[in-house]
């Protein structure tokens, strides 16, 4: 699975890890987090993040 970082603080989800502090499972890929589920460094939408490369 592919790691995402957001652009605008370099928080970078992994997969592997989740966000269990905001309720994601690890194992979540990223495009099947939640609607709604924000950075959890700075609090912007799955919009402000692009495919690590």
């Amino acid at each position: 699975m592919d790691r995402y970082v957001c652009i605008l603080c370099g928080y970078v989800y992994d997969p592997a890890e989740g966000d269990p502090e905001g309720g994601i499972a690890p194992g979540t890929a990223f495009e099947d987090l939640p609607e709604g589920w924000v950075c959890p460094a700075c609090g912007v939408g799955v919009e402000h993040f692009e495919k690590e490369k």
